[in-house]
């Protein structure tokens, strides 16, 4: 217990301390939201790992898959890093911050309201983040309970508050360059920590081989009566495995917390460096999480799934780890959730502010006051998420967690189409936009209150999701060729900002 509370209290001290340190950083909102868009590869890519890999994949995504597709779940962690980390660096990173800088946007609503000249869409783009982003955050907590309660034997109320408050503070007083820091040393602290569990795990069945051909004699009637079907290269249900990936993966490319990693890039160098260690990172994190969890049914004799859920199969398998690699653990999972808690509520307050307060509610609103409002949200946000996250622990109550897990495909299925076709297609229009956000939303929340209503496959919300987001990049188009053209001036104007001469290295460019 003394090894754990102190590495715990190292943790917390260093988390605070560098929340104070970036003060200097956040003095005006574009310091505050987007650190001066002056934030170097590392400390960007490291960022967008840590926002994307939450406890909620430590836990409950690892477990919950793990189980049911055994080894061939490692493949949503390849999907994850390949199609959710390199490709939308690739694709998004170098538009994204062009773009956004030239139209002075700093939120995605603010982006979608000033690319197709509609301040409505900017407020009901703000209204999707807020209300789909909340359910979520508290989804954050959720993998902390069993973990927290098995290392320390204290209430899980107590982990969650303690949680909130921490990353209140260094969120409140460094803002994003607090949050890019501290996201670092978390992703570090990742880093180590799946890699030592992994290890710890394989040598406890004996090792990687041992452990396969141990997993191989296992089977399911339920799921599959093929033998060794859970040591194999797809596993027992690849069409639903395929949702699985497409909807974890793509759908980073719609959240606003994860885009707005690239509104900040400091240069073209950065953009480089970044793809690469945020692609590495995601390989080793993801896939990590996922290859662990696909490991769960060797505790088979230990785990009552239909009692407890897939949320006991990690914390069973880690229940007999030593103290320290335990600790470390704990640091992992806390490293994990309250990296991707700052990136929500930063997202969200900001958003709230600058897309819903600033002009519409209260007239010219000044630098000093929007820096107060998104402080006084991030803790409103926190407090709601902490409510949200206790009432659903102490009343078991299973239609929030229903909607915990709509929310990530009502964002991607409204914002992924309209944000990707407005950094790339100048015929996109408003009107495809409106389309997209009500579909996207309209679909899973019908999702959610409907469910036995839909067709088969479409009633797990990680298919109706995936869904959403391939819709939407299918409504976009043909909406907007049956729409009339945005105002050309505008649109010129607008993709302008590719069209900058830039002066390079000759190592970088040959020339003719």
């Amino acid at each position: 217990m003394f090894i754990k509370l102190t590495m715990l209290l190292i943790f917390f001290a260093v988390m605070i301390g560098i929340g104070f340190y970036c003060r200097k950083h956040a003095t005006d909102v574009n310091g505050f939201v987007l650190g001066g868009r002056n934030v170097g590869p590392w400390l960007s890519a490291f960022a967008y790992g840590t926002s994307y890999f939450s406890a909620v994949i430590f836990v409950g995504y690892a477990g919950q898959f793990g189980w049911k597709y055994g080894i061939s779940a490692t493949w949503i962690g390849i999907g994850n890093a390949l199609l959710g980390s390199m490709l939308a660096w690739v694709i998004l990173g170098r538009r994204t911050r062009i773009m956004t800088q030239h139209l002075n946007s700093a939120t995605m609503p603010e982006f979608f309201g000033r690319r197709f000249q509609s301040n409505r869409l900017k407020i009901c783009a703000s209204a999707i983040v807020f209300i789909f982003l909340i359910p979520y955050t508290a989804s954050l907590y959720n993998g902390l309970s069993r973990l927290f309660g098995m290392a320390f034997n204290i209430d899980y109320t107590v982990c969650i508050i303690i949680m909130a408050v921490l990353t209140g503070v260094y969120v409140i007083a460094g803002g994003y360059m607090a949050t890019a820091i501290t996201d670092f040393v978390q992703g570090i602290i990742m880093l180590f920590g799946i890699t030592a569990v992994i290890g710890a795990i394989l040598k406890n069945n004996g090792g990687f081989t041992e452990a396969i051909h141990s997993l191989a004699a296992f089977t399911d009637e339920t799921v599959s009566s093929q033998q060794g079907v859970f040591a194999s290269f797809f596993g027992p249900d690849p069409l639903n495995l395929l949702g699985v990936i497409i909807l974890t993966s793509l759908g980073t490319w719609g959240l606003p917390q994860m885009v707005q990693k690239f509104y900040s890039i400091k240069s073209e160098d950065s953009i480089k460096k970044g793809t690469i260690i945020s692609t590495l990172f995601a390989i080793v994190i993801s896939g990590g999480c996922y290859f662990l969890g696909s490991f769960g049914r060797l505790y088979s004799d230990r785990i009552d799934i239909a009692a407890e859920g897939y949320d006991s199969v990690v914390p069973t398998m880690l229940s007999n780890l030593s103290p320290a690699l335990m600790g470390l653990v704990i640091i992992l999972v806390l490293s994990a959730s309250m990296s991707t808690l700052s990136a929500l509520v930063m997202a969200s307050s900001s958003t709230l502010t600058i897309d819903f307060i600033k002009d519409n509610i209260i007239k010219n609103m000044s630098e000093k006051k929007q820096l107060l409002s998104i402080r006084i949200l991030i803790v409103v946000f926190i407090a709601i998420s902490v409510v949200i996250a206790v009432i659903q622990y102490k009343q078991n109550i299973t239609f929030i967690a229903q909607l915990m897990g709509v929310s990530w495909g009502a964002l991607a299925g409204s914002f992924l189409a309209p944000f990707l076709y407005g950094l790339y297609w100048k015929r996109a229009t408003a009107a495809s936009v409106w389309t997209t956000f009500i579909f996207g939303s309209g679909f899973m929340v019908c999702n959610l209150l409907f469910r036995s209503h839909f067709p088969a496959i479409l009633q797990s919300p990680i298919n109706a999701g995936a869904f959403a987001m391939v819709a939407g990049l299918i409504l976009v188009p043909v909406i907007s060729l049956f729409t009339p053209k945005p105002e050309a001036p505008f649109i010129s104007a607008a993709f302008s900002c590719y069209d900058k001469t830039t002066q390079v290295p000759v190592k970088e460019d040959l020339g003719k």
